[in-house]
């Protein structure tokens, strides 16, 4: 009987229960390919502590490491028309909708929030790349008007965060115009002469490189981000050259003055501190 008890039972019971383990407690590199333990990431803001490799942070976790003790108050962003266009590709573009939500538990890609970094009034507005690769529609063009008419009322510094693959196909024309409504957003700021900032993740493509992204009065960009418009394999096969190494990278993109900073995860807070210090002095 306690053989039965001691050593068959147990072993039965492993094969038919589910174990309590998590499946997910070690992530690959994208970059060097080693193993890193999750909570070691967690502590380390999502960066690989043995390359130095960026992966992407989740935007509530980018908003709490940038305000000061991480506390900040959401700001609320306008409702906009769901299906404009009546799209439809394999899916109709209101099922890819709900499915986005209920992935990510919001409305669209941006979340912003109002707080203190460095002591200093700001106003963040931060992508969330699992939103259908945080492409820009309408949603995100009054997302970025409603924080900069908030920055402008606040009397706050304005910081966005973009991690984008583009426009959002699904919305067509209406999705390209927000590159100018984001743009006008972006003046509205510089002309209450507030500071405009923006930190650029990887990625930053297409129509959000081509607006407002670029137009930061301070460019900062995390190590190794792809900031671009078009793709090294589109611009490859157009002017039939290869590319140099590195090209579209953030170290690239400082080297050739697209960008003012390359600044390590890490001490982007510290570094905006200083420079609101200096801006809004």
């Amino acid at each position: 009987m306690n053989w039965i008890s001691n050593y068959v039972r147990p072993k039965i019971q492993a094969l038919v229960q589910k174990s309590d383990v998590p499946e997910n407690l070690w992530v690959p590199c994208g970059n060097c390919g080693k193993m890193v333990f999750h909570r070691d990431l967690e502590r380390n803001a999502q960066v690989c502590p043995h390359c130095e490799h960026h992966m992407k942070l989740d935007v509530i976790s980018r908003l709490e490491s940038l305000f000061d003790d991480g506390k900040y108050k959401t700001i609320n962003m306008p409702e906009v028309e769901a299906d404009p266009l009546k799209f439809k590709d394999k899916k109709k573009y209101p099922e890819r909708l709900k499915d986005a939500r209920s992935k990510t538990k919001r409305d669209d890609v941006i979340v912003a929030g109002l707080g203190k970094i460095g002591g200093r009034k700001a106003v963040v507005a931060a992508f969330d790349f699992k939103f259908m690769g945080g492409s820009m529609g309408m949603a995100v063009g009054e997302a970025i008007v409603k924080a900069a008419e908030t920055a402008v009322v606040q009397n706050a510094a304005f910081i966005v965060v973009p991690a984008s693959g583009g426009a959002r196909m699904q919305e067509g024309i209406l999705s390209l115009m927000q590159m100018s409504r984001t743009t006008i957003g972006v003046d509205m700021v510089k002309e209450a002469g507030l500071p405009y900032i923006v930190i650029l993740t990887d990625p930053t493509t297409g129509g959000v490189s081509a607006s407002f992204a670029m137009l930061g009065d301070i460019q900062i960009a995390e190590p190794g981000s792809l900031v671009c418009f078009a793709g090294a394999r589109v611009i490859e096969e157009t002017i039939r050259e290869k590319l140099p190494e590195g090209f579209q990278r953030a170290e690239y993109l400082l080297d050739h003055g697209m960008v003012d900073m390359v600044v390590h995860r890490k001490d982007i807070p510290s570094t905006i501190g200083k420079i609101l210090d200096h801006l809004m002095n």
